[in-house]
């Protein structure tokens, strides 16, 4: 794949029109915070009819799953949360997601980890009731979904650092812990809850179990968003659980690997997707920063006649270019049905957040003191650019993760 087919462009355009319609006049609400995000991706989910696919693939999976399970039919079809809701179809799932970075990042936050980490979990580990349950409400987007498994004291030191503990006592577990920098926390109806079973093990040595709870459980309380620097339009909070009791249905099968495989999956969800984002923030710094060098003059000529500005257009061309065959090869894989590694989830992540972050940043030198001005949207692109960097593991854990799969080989 080379470049985005006649059907592709159709897509991209009308996605492009919805946003001009309903995401632009609101952008200024959202990066105050003062608006949460979920009506308007509610809305590109009835628009394009997400909503729809995303119902009739969960129960076309629901049904293939119960028949194998009867031995009546074929097996899991293996889709995850993205899946889902583009119906198959990796342009379906990558555009919108491009084409929202280039106005508000945030949205795709509080949209990819609604669908791609808190309903991806239930419909990979969940039971078929599992599902049924939570599963589809967030598929369709019809209820608001967090995953939450960094800690004030863990950070990159995810698994080793957790604090948070279930214990089990009679048929249930009590849960107990807190957690921060969870995306969507503040409005989450269901929650994907990771922690460590306190069995007195060596707290570093202990299981990690995964739970599915809900807004309103008593002991459970979700913190207002948090203040942060950029991605004002994704909402950020913490969790505190205090005695919060949970049934074993609530406990997500462990599976292959355990709680520690399931968020090491998602991981790798989410870091691929970092590439996609990245490329709309790019693209949209490129076409603004072009535009200006046309339009801005100094010294009786547009500045975009300066060898330093065309330098600077160039290297954002190359950025571009580079990430969006990152994105079109992972597009090619979602078509023939292969995961990225881990390795390669990092790598691109790495690559493009990077990438991102600094073509953001020479938009606003290029754009000079209006760079720095909020009128002027690089600036808000460059504070958004920078999470990238930052959330779904650090650029320096992405060095360790693709730095230990070359060294095993």
């Amino acid at each position: 794949m080379i470049e985005w087919s006649d059907e592709d462009l159709m897509i991209r355009d009308a996605v492009r029109d919805w946003i001009e319609a309903e995401v632009r006049p609101n952008l200024d609400a959202l990066d105050a915070g003062e608006m949460p995000p979920y009506d308007l991706i509610r809305g590109l989910y009835k628009t394009f009819g997400m909503d729809e696919m995303a119902r009739a693939s969960f129960h076309s999976r629901l049904k293939k799953e119960r028949a194998a399970a009867s031995g009546t039919g074929e097996g899991d079809p293996g889709e995850d949360g993205a899946a889902e809701a583009g119906g198959g179809n990796a342009s379906m799932t990558m555009l919108p997601v491009i084409e929202l970075c280039k106005v508000a990042p945030g949205l795709v936050s509080a949209m990819g980890v609604s669908l791609g980490l808190a309903a991806g979990t239930i419909m990979k580990r969940g039971t078929a009731e599992q599902k049924e349950r939570w599963g589809l409400d967030l598929l369709t987007m019809e209820k608001v979904g967090a995953w939450a498994i960094t800690e004030p004291d863990s950070g990159s030191d995810a698994f080793g650092g957790m604090q948070a503990t279930a214990r089990k006592v009679g048929d249930e577990y009590v849960i107990n812990g807190s957690k921060t920098f969870i995306t969507n926390g503040p409005y989450a109806d269901t929650i994907v809850f990771y922690c460590k079973l306190d069995d007195g093990r060596d707290p570093r040595d202990r299981e990690i179990l995964t739970f599915v709870l809900d807004r309103g459980m008593p002991g459970l309380d979700q913190s207002r968003p948090l203040r942060k620097m950029g991605l004002h339009s994704s909402p950020t909070g913490e969790l505190f659980l205090d005695d919060v009791r949970a049934g074993a249905d609530r406990l997500l099968a462990a599976g292959a690997g355990g709680g520690r495989e399931s968020a090491k999956q998602n991981f790798v969800t989410e870091r691929a997707g970092v590439a996609a984002m990245s490329l709309g923030v790019i693209e949209e710094c490129l076409k603004l920063s072009v535009e200006y060098a046309k339009s801005r003059e100094l010294w009786g000529q547009r500045i975009g006649d300066f060898q330093l500005i065309q330098l600077k257009l160039a290297k954002m061309e190359v950025a571009r270019l580079n990430v969006q065959n990152l994105v079109f090869r992972h597009v090619e894989m979602q078509k023939a049905g292969r995961t990225p590694t881990l390795a390669e989830a990092s790598a691109m992540k790495l690559y493009s957040a990077q990438a991102a972050s600094e073509v953001a940043m020479e938009a606003v030198q290029l754009f000079g003191g209006n760079g720095y001005m909020s009128e002027y949207r690089v600036e808000q692109l460059a504070r958004d650019a920078k999470s990238f960097q930052i959330y779904a593991g650090t650029d320096e854990i992405q060095v360790t993760h693709i730095a230990r799969d070359l060294l095993s080989r």
